[in-house]
């Protein structure tokens, strides 16, 4: 790992407040160079992917047609899921599907409106209540045509959809995490962005957020939260600490393979320096879940192959708790989820967690051998099982 130092380079303002920009730069000796990986400890594994009683497959890929880069929404009656994905890599939104059994059956394909194919990039799904306690559906993609995040949402849980529309906000993805903060007078959503001043080509990655006070119909302008010269962090994910005061921010990092995380303390008015996270979370678009009994379950595209991982290219879940992370302590095990026959062209998970515990993992991905594209496929297990399977192996 490159050293690294903290500087306080500008203040924007944020939230009414001057916020210090932070940046955790390389040191410029060594930034960007080439390294040599050094292989890691990682927690013991469990394969799941073999089992295909586990597996629905959403919508299946063909040898024409690549199903790509799902989310999905659980609805609170515990039954309802929503799954929006694209038609090839960071292509057109508009697939929309949804289950009335927790993910075992689907739905044929939705009506959404004919705006929604003029958007593209990974389409992200939540659902999200404003200060009044009205909740909506909301679909975000990267890019409409005005080059900017667009946005639509539904009033009546699904039924029906508004058209996209900018929301004005310039990223490379549209908001991969949004947290309420401030007791829910507000939602934080968080992204990443182009290094402002720097074009396509070059393809640097900012961490960037935004905060909505009407419950996502309008966003401030983005706000850089980390910058890394040297390294490419991207497509952040914040899952707030069982007792409530913190925030955890996991983040992907395109150039070493590696990932890291920082922490708030005042729902995202600042943040802490970024660390790497331990190696068994080494991996890319961490979505990550509480269970009933306390622990995080956190799945994503691994990529640990260059230090070591069994799971290198494949989607996996990582089990342990709060704690571990922020304290640099791998968790107790990890679970193969599904097998990649195309190496990491897999990930983007929607991680919902249903009333028994079940939790439903659902990634684009290419399955199985064969000429067919990548399918959205989604797979369900239970703690209790994966424990009594990783005792087994002591």
């Amino acid at each position: 790992m490159p050293r690294v130092f903290l500087r306080v380079l500008v203040s924007l303002p944020l939230f009414g407040a001057a916020l210090p920009l932070l940046l955790l730069a390389a040191d410029p000796a060594d930034a960007g160079a080439k390294f040599k990986a050094a292989k890691a400890v990682f927690p013991p594994t469990v394969d799941l992917s073999a089992d295909v009683s586990r597996q629905v497959v959403i919508a299946a890929g063909t040898a024409e047609i690549y199903q790509g880069h799902p989310t999905t929404v659980l609805l609170p009656d515990g039954r309802t899921m929503y799954c929006v994905w694209t038609y090839n890599h960071g292509g057109t939104v508009g697939p929309l599907k949804r289950s009335d059994d927790g993910g075992r059956t689907w739905s044929g394909l939705l009506p959404v409106p004919d705006s929604w194919k003029t958007v593209r990039n990974c389409p992200a799904l939540y659902s999200l209540t404003d200060p009044k306690g009205v909740s909506r559906l909301f679909v975000f993609a990267g890019q409409g045509p005005d080059g900017k995040m667009a946005q639509a949402h539904s009033v009546d849980g699904g039924r029906t959809w508004t058209p996209m529309i900018s929301n004005g906000l310039e990223c490379v993805m549209p908001f991969c995490t949004i947290e309420p903060i401030e007791g829910g007078k507000k939602l934080l959503g968080l992204t990443n962005i182009r290094r402002p001043g720097e074009t396509q080509e070059v393809r640097s990655n900012v961490i960037a957020q935004s905060v909505s006070a009407d419950g996502g119909l309008t966003w401030t302008p983005f706000q850089i939260v980390l910058d890394l010269p040297g390294l490419k962090p991207c497509e952040p994910w914040v899952v707030r600490s069982p007792d409530g005061r913190e925030l955890l921010c996991l983040i992907r990092e395109n150039e070493r393979r590696i990932a890291l995380f920082m922490t708030s303390r005042d729902d995202g008015k600042t943040w802490s320096a970024s660390k790497p996270l331990p190696p068994g979370l080494y991996g890319d678009r961490h979505v990550a879940r509480y269970l009933p009994d306390g622990r995080l379950v956190v799945c994503f595209r691994d990529t640990g192959g260059a230090y070591g991982s069994p799971t290198s290219t494949h989607f996996i879940a990582w089990v342990g708790r709060y704690d571990d992370i922020v304290s640099g302590r791998d968790g107790a095990y990890r679970v193969k989820l599904l097998h990649s026959h195309k190496g990491g062209d897999n990930g983007y998970p929607g991680v919902e967690v249903l009333p028994d515990a079940t939790i439903v993992a659902t990634t684009y991905i290419k399955y199985r051998a064969g000429p067919e594209k990548n399918s959205v496929v989604s797979t369900r297990f239970k703690l209790a099982d994966t424990d009594v399977l990783v005792a087994a192996r002591r």
